[in-house]
């Protein structure tokens, strides 16, 4: 599990396609601190299991399905991404509860730069709507983040100057794209309130 709160932004080294799977190799000093292999790390948002490491540089399997559902199969030797070492028992939750399974990518619609904020808005793939409620949490690219508004299918989230230096979306466009994930809180309620809704749609 993850809090959504980036830790270190890292550098691709390397991305290899081998058949349908690849593996990816990173840059990233500061979250190797304390890590071992077999141990999760989220890049971008997408929860990866550390398959080799030298102490400055590491290497994760991304197998099919997670290539297909995420960026991370467009990712370059050079391109930076979000890091987050999984969250200790004891440790403060700081964002909210993000689990590194990737629900869909969305594309940037539109960025306006304010006096001190920066409001993104994300087009929302068909059936995520529903787990996203203004004041709500949402994960882009592994942030933490509060929706600042919601309509018609499309998400707005304000970023501080903090967010913007220290992630990956202080250089994303529009026309760029992003791993989302709602928050599972929505999706348990949702599955357990089912039987007591008749014909309400539940995503598995």
């Amino acid at each position: 599990m993850f809090t959504g709160i980036i830790e270190e932004l890292g550098t691709v080294e390397t991305l290899e396609h081998h058949g349908g799977a690849a593996r990816v190799t990173l840059r990233s000093p500061r979250v190797l601190e304390g890590i071992s292999l077999g141990d999760s790390i989220a890049v971008s948002g997408c929860c990866l299991t550390v398959t080799a490491q030298d102490g400055r540089t590491w290497s994760a399997d991304i197998i099919t399905t997670t290539l297909d559902a995420t960026t991370l199969g467009t990712l370059s030797a050079g391109d930076r991404v979000n890091l987050e070492r999984c969250v200790r028992a004891d440790a403060r939750l700081d964002g909210h509860i993000v689990q590194g399974h990737v629900d869909a990518v969305a594309e940037i619609a539109g960025r306006e730069e304010g006096d001190g904020t920066t409001l993104l808005r994300l087009n929302l793939p068909a059936g995520l709507e529903r787990y996203v409620v203004d004041k709500g949490s949402i994960a882009v690219d592994g942030i933490s983040l509060t929706v600042a508004g919601i309509e018609a299918g499309v998400v707005t989230i304000g970023l501080i100057p903090e967010t913007l230096e220290r992630t990956t979306l202080g250089t994303k466009q529009v026309g760029d794209v992003v791993n989302l994930e709602v928050d599972v809180l929505a999706k348990y309620v949702e599955k357990l309130s089912a039987s007591l809704l008749p014909g309400a749609e539940v995503r598995r």
